[in-house]
């Protein structure tokens, strides 16, 4: 069976710890052991050195030296057997000048000449070495010898046998190694710890897994069609795809910011936070209308997925006015029907004149109509929005004029806008005037370029709007209407906000006098951009 490295995350994990812990331990037992030996190879020349000190400061061998002759019988060879015994060394040999051993563990060797250089000590210097000589390897000290005068007459060497060195070290391995293994077994439950943690997080998967699914979860998020962002836990942005940088007008640089830093404040970023709860949120950033679904994750951060509802919006408001064509086709129809009898009545009395002239009235005063609206309002969009919302109006029993003081010129750069903004506004209007509860519904429609701004007004004489809910009728979702099933309510006038901000204007509502509600809203300097970006034409969104 071949073994090979691990490809879980976990596995690994624990195998490098404990190969670590291993060699960690490995490489302290081994720096803890070198000192250990030089100090116990310094103790035991120590210990020569003091035995051969205390021998040479004997005033016997001294005095047997200077007497005698090298004897295996003489005195300085009792006196040094005797030193050797009492200390434990492995020998104390006695020198005269010559570097002739007056004494040695093997007699046999005295009268012969030392097998190591005897110059040092002759010369009155000590020497501490660790060699090997004709009894083996030992911890030696070699000191001068005087006599009575100070004189240096020979030498002393003492060796202390190494054995004993290795055998203290050894004697030490015991307890170093139970240290060391305790704390191997203690690096190892907690590798081990460790490694079942990863393991839990990682799922058991190889690091080629991850690295895959790291690169497959890129390719994937930016591939979708759906905005993903995800926070953490401190409301810091963790990831974001592309599609969710541009729904949200976020950043190159978004990920690892606060979102506080990224997103203003207001309903889009309650949505992303979680201060606003639910199922396919509805909310608007820059003149989009998205839908929001927020899921929690373990660590306590969120992922959020955004979808572009812009054109749903747009299909659903088309639907609403083709659905408005519908019954003003109708009412036309019972409308043509009744003139078309009044026709055949002065036809069938014979007044023939007065049939043309009936006919003739009806069409100058539509015509009147549009041709006023075209007049004062030259740019064709807008214009065209007005004669189509008028004719609507009319179907529905509302009145709905333009003011002396509009006038509206060519030249400027982005018609849709100034479409969006009425087309929401004379919605609104006509979804509170005409509900039947006013007896002269009426709304009047003022748009004019002042200083390079642009005012658009329309007022009603509903029931108006209470100081309290001025705001939030510009909220996202604030309506008092109940929703269609193609679309949602509350975004009208939300967006009509939205985009005056954007060019740093701004929308409010106020009280009209005699009753009723003034809806005004200023886009600055729309004449004079060039670089505006162009969004949707989203009309008609009642309050």
């Amino acid at each position: 069976m071949r073994i090979g490295w691990p490809r879980q995350v976990f596995a690994q994990v624990l195998v490098a710890q404990l190969l670590i812990t291993t060699g960690v331990l490995l490489l302290l037992t081994g720096l803890f052991l070198q000192p250990l030996r030089t100090q116990l190879d310094d103790q035991a020349e120590h210990q020569a050195l003091a035995v051969a000190q205390t021998t040479a400061a004997d005033p016997d061998i001294a005095d047997g030296l200077l007497t005698t002759g090298p004897d295996p019988d003489g005195p300085v060879q009792r006196q040094a057997e005797r030193t050797r015994r009492a200390t434990g060394a492995l020998y104390v040999v006695v020198m005269d000048r010559r570097g002739i051993r007056w004494s040695h563990t093997d007699t046999a060797s005295v009268g012969r000449r030392v097998s190591t250089d005897p110059s040092v000590p002759l010369h009155g210097h000590v020497v501490l070495e660790i060699d090997r000589g004709t009894l083996g390897t030992s911890a030696r000290a070699k000191v001068p010898l005087h006599d009575g005068a100070g004189a240096v007459i020979g030498a002393v060497s003492v060796g202390i046998a190494y054995d004993s060195v290795q055998e203290s070290l050894l004697a030490a391995l015991p307890g170093l190694l139970r240290y060391a293994g305790a704390a191997l077994a203690v690096g190892a439950g907690a590798a081990l710890l460790v490694a079942r943690i990863l393991r839990k997080r990682t799922h058991g998967v190889s690091v080629a897994d991850i690295a895959a699914l790291l690169s497959e979860r890129e390719a994937m998020l930016h591939a979708v069609r759906e905005g993903v962002i995800a926070l953490d836990g401190n409301e810091r942005v963790r990831l974001v795809n592309d599609e969710a940088a541009r729904l949200l007008a976020l950043g190159d640089d978004a990920e690892g910011q606060d979102l506080k830093a990224v997103l203003p404040p207001g309903h889009s970023r309650d949505v992303l936070t979680g201060h606003v709860t639910g199922r396919d949120l509805l909310t608007v950033r820059e003149n989009r209308v998205l839908i929001a679904n927020r899921m929690p994750t373990p660590d306590g951060g969120s992922v959020v997925t955004l979808r572009d509802r812009t054109e749903v919006e747009l299909l659903g408001r088309e639907l609403d006015s083709i659905k408005g064509l519908l019954d003003a086709l109708r009412a036309q129809d019972h409308e043509h029907a009744n003139r078309l009898h009044t026709v055949l009545g002065f036809l069938d009395l014979d007044m023939a004149g007065r049939a043309r002239s009936y006919v003739a009235g009806l069409t100058r005063a539509r015509r009147a109509s549009a041709g006023e609206i075209a007049e004062r309002v030259r740019m064709p969009m807008v214009s065209a929005l007005l004669v189509g919302k008028s004719a609507i109006a009319s179907e529905r029993g509302v009145a709905l004029r333009l003011s002396d003081r509009t006038h509206l010129p060519t030249g400027l750069i982005d018609a849709r806008d100034i479409v969006t903004v009425l087309g929401n506004l004379i919605d609104n209007a006509l979804d509170v005037v005409g509900d039947g509860r006013s007896a002269r519904p009426a709304i009047e429609v003022e748009v004019f370029v002042e200083g390079g701004t642009v005012v658009a007004r329309v007022s009603d004489n509903g029931p108006g709007v209470p100081v309290d809910l001025r705001d939030a009728v510009f909220e996202e979702g604030w309506s008092t209407k109940e929703s269609p099933a193609h679309r949602g309510r509350g975004l009208g006038l939300a967006m009509v906000r939205s985009l005056a901000e954007r060019y740093g204007g701004a929308a409010r509502v106020t009280a009209r006098a005699g009753g009723g509600a003034v809806f005004t809203v200023t886009l600055p300097d729309i004449a004079q951009r060039s670089a505006v970006p162009a969004h949707p034409v989203l009309a008609g969104e009642p309050s």
